[in-house]
């Protein structure tokens, strides 16, 4: 990893100094074996590389049968014709995904007073009437009398103990860590940074500029950076491949750009201090290095890797880049859209409520099954056979 800052410890500023971690290194080639060991297990268990892997995976459709290569040259004369169709839908597809595109745009502006309200509530800037704050409960939620007032009288106890809290403290920061892919990016120096976290918006771009979509994060002032607004902007085509238009399947995000973050000294959570012992193989002297380097971040995200103008990428920045858009997308889609049910939890049970249905559904398959065959006057437990797959090695 490329050396940011290489200076004597005496040389650091003491803000700097906060974290320095001690890392004993020893140059010699079964350290390096150990180390690159090391990082492939870390690259294995990073939820971004394997959710591009997943992704190629699930590309892996099949192989052809081979019956096109046996067909006369007069049928596969007509399934040229079939083909050059097949290029016109997808033109006509993309078309209709750029009035999609316009009609999100319309949509976008009748929900946003609505988010701007959800805003104001969060930061305390409106206090919503009693009227706003009813909520009917569902009828199996549904309480007596003298349960809604004992738990009336509790709430007020509590409240009577406590401050009288100004919004929604940490509305932000809770739904980051209610979603897996959002939690999975988090660690715990960026949680204090993200209670400052005031909202998140989507601006689409303006008719007639290149599909894109930026999304805006609101912080309050805060002692990490000075920046109050930090933007992620996502462009997108809608339009075939002219080298593979049988490829297309709608809006393709092609690059992304963050936005610089104005760091207070000291503070800068995407960076850390290291002090190495190095021991010279030869004399056998040790002497200190220290080095500043890349720390794991979620504000990693506004400082994606670039896109070169060939297009071409290693697979590593290929790897970040696929895990990038789609949390991107998900933001855009999902938590900016329904934050709340992702801040009660409610949207995650009703994905869990789905999974547990399917799996009672099997175990009660499994239970018919079995009861079948108990029932049955013939059957004998010792003639069962475990499935291969079960049987020991």
């Amino acid at each position: 990893m490329a050396d940011i800052d290489n200076k004597d410890q005496a040389e650091m500023d003491p803000a700097d100094m906060e974290d320095v971690e001690e890392v004993e290194e020893e140059e010699t080639g079964e350290d390096e074996n150990s180390k690159a060991r090391q990082l492939t297990v870390q690259m294995m268990q990073n939820p971004q590389i394997l959710a591009a892997l997943q992704e190629r995976l699930d590309g892996l459709n099949g192989s052809p049968s081979g019956y096109m290569e046996s067909l006369p040259k007069v049928v596969k004369r007509r399934v040229n014709a079939l083909k050059n169709l097949q290029v016109k839908c997808a033109h006509i597809e993309a078309k209709f995904y750029e009035e999609v595109h316009e009609l999100e745009r319309k949509y976008a502006a009748l929900y946003q007073p609505l988010f701007d309200k959800r805003s104001d509530i969060v930061k305390a800037a409106y206090e919503p009437t009693d009227e706003e704050c009813e909520w009917k409960a569902d009828e199996e939620e549904e309480l007596t009398d003298e349960m809604k007032e004992k738990a009336k009288l509790e709430e007020e106890k509590k409240d009577e103990e406590k401050e009288d809290p100004k919004g929604i403290p940490e509305f932000w920061c809770t739904v980051f860590k209610n979603v897996d892919l959002l939690s999975d990016m988090l660690q715990e120096h960026d949680e204090p940074i993200l209670k400052h976290l005031q909202d998140i918006k989507v601006k689409f771009s303006d008719p007639g500029q290149p599909m894109s979509f930026t999304l805006e994060f609101d912080f309050e002032p805060n002692e990490f950076f000075t920046n109050t607004l930090l933007t992620k902007t996502y462009k997108m085509r809608s339009e075939p491949d002219e080298t593979d238009p049988f490829s297309f399947d709608g809006p393709e995000i092609m690059c992304c750009t963050g936005c610089t973050i104005d760091w207070t000294k000291g503070k800068n959570v995407t960076l850390k201090t290291i002090k190495k012992k190095q021991k010279h193989k030869g004399r056998g002297t040790v002497r200190t290095v220290t080095k500043t380097v890349p720390n794991d971040s979620f504000f990693n995200f506004f400082t994606p890797p670039e896109v070169p103008e060939s297009g071409e990428l290693d697979e590593d920045s290929e790897a970040v880049l696929a895990a990038d858009f789609e949390i991107g997308h998900f933001i855009r889609e999902r938590i900016v859209p329904r934050a709340v049910l992702y801040f009660t939890g409610e949207a995650i049970e009703d994905d869990d409520d789905d999974y547990d249905e399917e799996g009672e559904e099997a175990d009660d398959e499994e239970g018919e099954e079995e009861g079948e065959e108990e029932n049955d006057p013939d059957y004998d437990p010792k003639d069962a056979v475990p499935p291969a797959e079960c049987k020991q090695q």
